[in-house]
């Protein structure tokens, strides 16, 4: 007989001595804005910890001393201090977002340690290899970065992951319904919420300001939570901050809807879909805003808010996100296969993106664009008044009172009547009016074109990247305002546009930028 095996024992192991204390460290906050990410400062001669071993994971697990471990600890990306008077080396210093949401006061006892992987991010790999994404790595993902549990650079892998090759149509409804379980979901209680979004890329079209004045004053409640720009100069919160509050809380959001019938507010504060607002933080530097994601942003965002009927305007044109019908048809198809999924009803509405909508590019000159047309004034932009009643008109006909074809002329009648106007009065007195609203920056150089012809295109990337870089959405003054369109006759030194700066750096750079090139075609 051979030797019996050795048998495997199955004792149960001894208990592990008790770990050290560890020095506490005293908590400060340092007031840095840092965005969306939480940031941890220790002094390189750190009392409770070596700090060089805890770099090389580059984030760290915060926790209040002596607290449960059951309790998930915040992470932080680490920064190393070397100046005593910012961090003492018996301190923790947290982020200005960092520390409030820790919400636990300054000197309470703190513990620092490695901070664990996220096992999400395993599905971000596995993106950034091709695979596509179920709903449980979405939800994991998304969780996860809710929690602040990534920094900025895991955020941009999975952003780029999601983009390269874009999302295929399953992934889009699980990280749509992933990103709407991040938030808080509001219920109207009644069958109709109408809604109205675009999805961008044309300089100046702010519409939804003028929609929805019409629509709250025809009675229906249309809700708007807007996000702030991505890629552009102004979105719909930047530019209705000129006028008014936009960061409502979802107890003040619903006292204005109630009372109104409508709002113009930004979504973040409203804790409506929070992981969107996360993730455009990361978008917006890196001019990310692929269809997936796009798709998911939008609707997300308006499953949150309550809306049961959207109407959705896709510009096509040569410079415009959508480039052609073909595309245009399938993002559609997209929104209305998600929608449809979750239980709201999407109505794309394809329309004209060869030129920029209304004069102004930037928030205050939106702003003014917008006020001209509600208030009736001669010198109101045209382009953006028919636009704003086509679309208004189309929501007006969701009301089953309202027969197809009769929604545009009673959208004209509630402008022509002032009723528009006195309701976006009403919407803005119970937001917040600005006491003191900002005006047009102060530094401005026409920018003239180079040669006789003929007007024959605008680069809507290159005229809104000119704004950015003249400082808007950040500098509410800055921006462009237009001074021709399409098929206009020019002379060589005509004022095409006027750029508008706040600062002489951004003045001397925007100015640069257009007069390399005016981003207006000219045959």
């Amino acid at each position: 007989m051979g030797e019996r095996p050795a048998r495997r024992r199955y004792n149960s192991p001894m208990p592990a001595a008790a770990p050290a204390p560890v020095p506490a460290l005293r908590l400060r906050e340092v007031r840095i804005d840092t965005d969306a990410e939480n940031v941890a400062y220790l002094a390189r001669g750190c009392t409770a910890c070596r700090v060089d071993a805890l770099r090389a994971a580059q984030k760290v697990a915060v926790r209040v001393a002596g607290a449960s471990t059951d309790a998930p600890p915040m992470l932080a990306v680490l920064n190393v201090v070397d100046d005593p008077s910012i961090i003492g080396a018996d301190e923790l210093g947290l982020s200005e977002q960092a520390f409030a949401m820790l919400g636990v006061p300054a000197g309470t006892p703190m513990a620092v340690g490695p901070a664990p992987r996220p096992a999400s991010l395993d599905g971000v790999r596995r993106k950034l290899q091709g695979e596509p994404l179920d709903l449980d790595a979405m939800r994991a993902i998304a969780r996860d970065i809710a929690a602040r549990r990534y920094a900025r650079s895991e955020i941009a892998a999975f952003l780029v992951a999601c983009g390269r090759d874009d999302l295929e149509r399953e992934e889009v409804l699980a990280l749509t319904r992933a990103m709407l379980e991040t938030g808080e979901r509001l219920d109207w209680h009644e069958p109709l919420v109408a809604d109205k979004h675009c999805i961008g890329g044309i300089p100046g079209n702010r519409t939804t300001m003028i929609v929805v004045p019409i629509v709250a004053a025809h009675g229906m409640l249309i809700p708007k939570t807007s996000s702030r720009a991505i890629t552009s100069p102004a979105g719909t919160a930047d530019t209705m901050q000129v006028l008014a509050e936009v960061e409502l809380s979802p107890a003040r959001m619903r006292e204005v809807v109630l009372r109104e019938r409508g709002c113009i507010a930004w979504g973040g504060t409203a804790r409506l879909a929070p992981l969107d607002d996360l993730l455009i933080s990361v978008e917006r530097p890196l001019a990310l805003d692929s269809p997936g994601l796009m798709v998911a942003s939008i609707l997300s965002k308006k499953l949150a808010a309550g809306s049961t009927r959207l109407l959705l305007d896709i510009p096509v044109g040569p410079s415009a996100k959508v480039r052609t019908l073909a595309e245009a048809q399938r993002l559609r198809k997209t929104f209305e296969y998600v929608g449809r999924a979750l239980g709201l009803h999407v109505e794309v509405t394809v329309t004209d993106g060869s030129q920029p909508v209304g004069r102004g590019i930037g928030p205050v000159l939106e702003a003014r664009d917008v006020m001209a047309v509600l208030e009736n004034r001669p010198e109101a932009p045209q382009d953006l008044r028919a636009k704003s009643l086509r679309l208004a008109g189309r929501i007006l006909e969701f009301d089953p009172d309202v027969r197809g074809g009769d929604g545009e002329p009673l959208a004209r009648d509630i402008l022509e009547s002032g009723r528009a106007a006195a309701k976006m009065a009403a919407i803005v007195d119970a937001q917040g009016r600005r006491a003191h609203p900002p005006g047009p920056g102060r530094l401005v150089a026409e920018i003239a074109a180079p040669r006789d012809g003929r007007v024959t295109g605008f680069d809507h990337l290159r005229l809104a990247r000119a704004a950015r870089h003249a400082g808007a959405p950040a500098s509410p003054g800055a921006g462009l305002d237009l001074l021709v369109r399409l098929g206009d006759a020019v002379r060589a030194g005509q004022p095409l546009y006027r750029l508008h700066a706040e600062t002489p750096g951004e003045f001397d750079l925007a100015r640069d930028w257009c007069e390399a090139d005016t981003g207006i075609a000219i045959a």
